[in-house]
Formats: C-alpha cells, structure tokens, sequence
C-alpha cells in the first residue's frame, strides 16, 4: 500500500520507541475472499464521511510508522470549511482486530 490511507493505531507509545506506533490500514475495497485476518469495521467507529462506506481493516498489512507521518482525516462541514476528523473505535471493533491481527500472524492457533 503506497497511498494516503486511514489507519487504526493500535500501539500505545511504548518505551524504546519514541515517535513509532504500529497502525491497520483501513480500505473501502471488500476482501475478495474474506479471510479471518479481515475486519468489517463497525460505522462507529470512523468518521462520518466514512460511515458511508463499509470498510474493512487489513489485520494483515500491520505497518510501524513515524508519528510525524500521521495525519487526521480532513473532511468538510455543509459550509466549506476543513475539519479535521480522529475518532475511537468501538470496544468490540478492537477486539476483533486484535483477533485478526493475530490470525494475519499466524499466532492465533498458540492462544489458548
């Protein structure tokens, strides 16, 4: 993936890692199959103008990025003007993307 995407950040600032967090891509393109590293995202959990469109987190495609390469979604009020979108995903979104991404590891079979 090459493009401006919305991602999910899913690391805490960790110790040893200043300025580095690990993010899930979000994509409005349905997997084709689905598989159980996927995540159908609640609309909850995105920005209104997201909420228009289904969209699936890539538990696969686990990125580490600089802070600094993190932006917030711009959108627009019926006005004109630019806002500046983050939000939090719902609590069962996030776990069913610590799910996926286990199974995108191949780990999830090790879990009890």
């Amino acid at each position: 993936m090459v493009k401006v995407r919305p991602v999910i950040v899913i690391t805490p600032q960790l110790p040893g890692r200043p300025g580095l967090c690990t993010v899930v891509p979000i994509s409005s393109v349905e997997p084709v199959p689905m598989q159980p590293y996927h995540h159908k995202m609640d609309p909850g959990s995105l920005t209104p103008k997201m909420q228009a469109t289904e969209c699936w987190a890539k538990c696969d495609m686990l990125y580490t990025v600089g802070l600094n390469r993190l932006d917030r979604i711009r959108e627009r009020k019926p006005d004109g003007k630019r806002i500046y979108m983050t939000t939090t995903a719902t609590a069962d979104d996030m776990t069913a993307i610590e799910v996926a991404i286990l199974n995108g590891l191949g780990l999830r079979k090790y879990l009890k």
